[in-house]
């Protein structure tokens, strides 16, 4: 995810973070809106397309296509990050397994099933690193590679990933959790589309910033401290 406030190179090649969590929610917040807007413009083309008792059939399907991406999406970011501000290859590996299957599962399921509670559905939690385990891992095994190559070319990458990757990130994470509540028969969502368009933000604006950004630099600094103790 992008970094968008500015950030200090530090010793070792490796850069100094002096931002709050407050700050970085409000740095991605605007990347987050224009993302979740067009998520919903796609799903509004798909409601038009398989509008019908099929509806719900389909956006199950789509919701694992989004939501596998996300994790893609999200072990680069989070391995990116750590990379950045942390040379532990260990401790990084292992932040780029665990901080994304844990994030990744609030914004594009856990979150939507209790928004879908208190819209009222009948909802039931579905974790697809239970269910589909081995579909789940390459996304999940490669996402962590692509971030550690990325990271080592990260002067040459260093423009795609600040302008584009963010916003897709968003956009790949607010599809999975729309299409997760469409899946379970909230077929008319745009009957309360504002609610939606609020809701969907701060699933995917919080728990993103905490996977990509937050929880990638405080390993990382952990990681360093111990190996200067």
């Amino acid at each position: 995810m992008k970094e968008i406030c500015d950030h200090e190179d530090g010793e070792h090649g490796v850069l100094e973070h002096h931002h709050t969590v407050k700050e970085e929610i409000f740095c991605h917040l605007p990347y987050a809106i224009f993302s979740v807007a067009l998520s919903m413009i796609f799903l509004s083309l798909l409601s038009f397309i398989s509008f019908g008792p099929g509806q719900a059939a389909v956006s199950y399907r789509l919701f694992h296509n989004f939501h596998f991406l996300h994790i893609l999406f999200a072990a680069t970011g989070t391995m990116l990050t750590f990379r950045r501000f942390s040379n532990n290859a260990v401790v990084g590996i292992v932040v780029g397994l665990l901080v994304p299957t844990i994030f990744c599962t609030v914004s594009d399921s856990f979150l939507p099933y209790l928004g879908g509670m208190a819209f009222g559905l009948d909802m039931h939690f579905h974790w697809c690193f239970l269910s589909h385990l081995p579909v789940v891992l390459p996304f999940l095994i490669v996402g962590v590679c692509n971030g550690w190559v990325m990271s080592t070319h990260r002067n040459n990458l260093r423009l795609f990933y600040s302008l584009g990757f963010h916003f897709f990130h968003i956009f790949v994470s607010s599809m999975a959790s729309m299409l997760y509540l469409v899946s379970f028969g909230f077929s008319q969502w745009w009957e309360q589309m504002g609610a939606v368009f609020i809701f969907i933000i701060l699933a995917v604006l919080i728990p993103c910033t905490l996977s990509d950004i937050v929880i990638p630099m405080i390993f990382a600094r952990f990681s360093r401290r111990r190996k200067s103790s």
